[in-house]
């Protein structure tokens, strides 16, 4: 996926989970964060961050804070990419009969279903920004919502599907991804469970620059 008029600013703070006051140029500006996780470790004051102008220039918040630069290499933030970059990804494929995005199944909206030939597969799509040691781990902050996708994974598995859980890394030299055990217990049991039962693991790595996010390898 390709970001349009991306403007490069200074991270100066983020009152709460939806907007960050950011400098571009020696002006204030108050801007949308497109990620409503902590971040804690990414948006520290000073860093550098990269926004893409808002298509309505009647918006109230003129950019949208979609990217941030640490330790030399640049993270995508944004919360939406990743299930356009696996759409792209599975496309480009021209292995599925059918691709369907956002699928009711169970209680649960899983975000893709997939035909080949008799075969039916599930996708939920989950994006990773937060990386210790060179290991990437989710979720960053609690999400009964990831738990929940993840049992109606493994209840599919049952029922004959083909399941998976991606998450797409969204920064450059990271390979692996691992619950985030401290932070969500819930997901951790939820996914140690899926994967017991059948439900596959992709870890979805990037090509991330300033304006871009590829799938360029699994």
């Amino acid at each position: 996926m390709k970001y349009q008029n991306i403007v490069k600013a200074k991270f100066i703070a983020r009152p709460n989970r939806f907007i960050a006051r950011v400098d571009i140029d020696g002006n204030e500006l108050v801007v949308h964060v497109k990620n409503t996780g902590r971040c804690k470790e990414l948006l520290t004051p000073g860093c550098t961050v990269y926004l893409e102008k808002a298509e309505n220039p009647e918006r109230k918040t003129p950019y949208d804070l979609v990217a941030v630069k640490k330790d030399g290499r640049i993270i995508n933030i944004d919360s939406q990419a990743p299930n356009t970059v696996v759409k792209e990804w599975l496309l480009a494929q021209n292995y599925y009969d059918l691709i369907k995005p956002e699928y009711k199944y169970g209680d649960s909206r899983i975000d893709f279903y997939m035909e080949k030939g008799d075969k039916k597969f599930l996708m939920e799509v989950k994006g990773c920004t937060l990386f210790v040691d060179g290991i990437g781990y989710f979720p960053d902050a609690p999400t009964e919502r990831g738990a929940k996708h993840l049992r109606e994974l493994t209840a599919a598995v049952k029922s004959g599907f083909n399941t998976a859980i991606a998450f797409v890394i969204q920064g450059e030299g990271i390979s692996e991804v691992r619950p985030n055990d401290v932070t969500d217990p819930d997901f951790t049991k939820a996914f140690y469970e899926a994967k017991k039962a059948g439900v596959k693991i992709l870890f979805l790595k990037c090509k991330v620059t300033e304006d871009s996010l590829y799938i360029v390898s699994q």
